[in-house]
């Protein structure tokens, strides 16, 4: 898909399609999850989050999480840790290995990347976030991007700072979620710092959080002046979503929903990658979270039948299992399933970015 606009983002030499961007989410942006977020309009998906220390790639999750065999490119890997040096060694590593973008996370509220010194603990210091950004862009000759949250508290709001040193650093496009890390996932993302830091840079701006539809996504875009957005939570369980804000910013006017035939066929689709990409037992483990976001987002679903499927579902030991309910699953509900103006049915979105 091409954005109609004279003046999509650029990240280096790497010029995007459009204005949707799939967030880094660890346990969720492996590569089935980013291949499908492609297929259906992110115009650049982000992998998850690799630990700098190359001590520990060794690992099954860090090999699952450094595969991106067969993707198209830009290939964008991001790295996380607290060290200058180790982080620019990851950089040259990952760049060596086929990465195209190299992406620093100092976004990650989680406190075992925080209590680490790494993720947005890195905003407190802002003299180790230049020695970063001067390091990491020094040791590749590929692009290199950042993700921020405003600040680490909301006394702290200095993403405007590190926005500039960003930019004086040599950083190439910068990725800013609207809350500070003490707010985690919680309360509402605000799109002021957003704004702030979007007049006061050269560089392109992606705006996150919150993110759920194609209104959002315009909203947003209108508001701060960012250059695209980048969805997170708002794609799980609806991969469509990038599709439909492409479609939404060039028509000014929604997409009609995904089909119960096409929406079952992607979720077949979702189980066969991942079952092949984790091998069965794993694949089948991590199916589980990916169909309760999906159930979560359907329309055609009350929440205690949501409940209940997400349960069964849960229980299910094999491919072919998760096959048959997928299968039960809509040539049952088409027939049972409330419609979302019937009585005690709730029509329910998908999860903010």
């Amino acid at each position: 898909m091409s954005d109609s606009s004279p003046s999509l983002p650029r990240i280096g030499d790497h010029a995007l399609p459009n204005r949707a961007i799939l967030a880094p989410m660890a346990g969720v942006t492996d590569r089935p999850f980013r291949q499908l977020c492609r297929q259906l309009g992110a115009g650049l998906v982000v992998g998850e989050m690799v630990t700098s220390d190359p001590s520990l790639w060794h690992t099954r999750k860090s090999r699952l999480r450094m595969d991106h065999r067969g993707e198209p490119g830009p290939r964008s890997v991001q790295i996380a840790g607290g060290d200058a040096s180790m982080l620019a060694e990851a950089a040259r590593l990952n760049a060596a290995q086929g990465a195209e973008i190299i992406d620093i996370n100092m976004g990650c509220p989680a406190k075992k990347v925080c209590n680490k010194a790494a993720g947005s603990a890195l905003l407190r210091d802002e003299a180790l976030v230049a020695e970063i950004l001067a390091a990491v862009v020094a040791a590749v000759d590929v692009p290199v991007t950042l993700k921020i949250r405003t600040g680490w508290c909301a006394e702290s709001n200095n993403g405007l700072r590190i926005a500039r040193l960003a930019e004086d650093a040599g950083i190439q496009a910068l990725a800013v979620h609207g809350r500070h890390r003490q707010q985690r996932y919680t309360g509402h993302a605000e799109y002021d710092t957003i704004a702030a830091i979007k007049a006061a840079v050269r560089i392109p701006v992606f705006a996150n959080g919150d993110i759920d539809s194609p209104e959002k996504a315009a909203e947003v875009l209108d508001y701060t002046g960012a250059d695209a957005v980048m969805v997170g939570r708002g794609a799980q369980g609806n991969p469509w979503i990038f599709r439909e804000i492409n479609h939404y910013l060039r028509h000014g006017k929604p997409l009609p929903p995904p089909s119960d035939d096409e929406r079952a066929g992607v979720l077949r689709d979702h189980l066969d990658a991942l079952h092949d990409f984790y091998g069965d037992t794993m694949g089948v483990r991590i199916a589980r979270k990916h169909v309760g976001w999906y159930l979560a987002g359907d329309v055609r679903l009350r929440d205690a039948q949501c409940r209940e499927l997400k349960g069964h579902f849960n229980r299910l030991e094999s491919t072919a299992e998760q096959h048959r309910f997928i299968d039960d699953l809509f040539g049952h509900a088409r027939s049972s399933a409330p419609a979302p103006d019937e009585p005690g049915a709730t029509a329910k979105g998908t999860r903010a970015a």
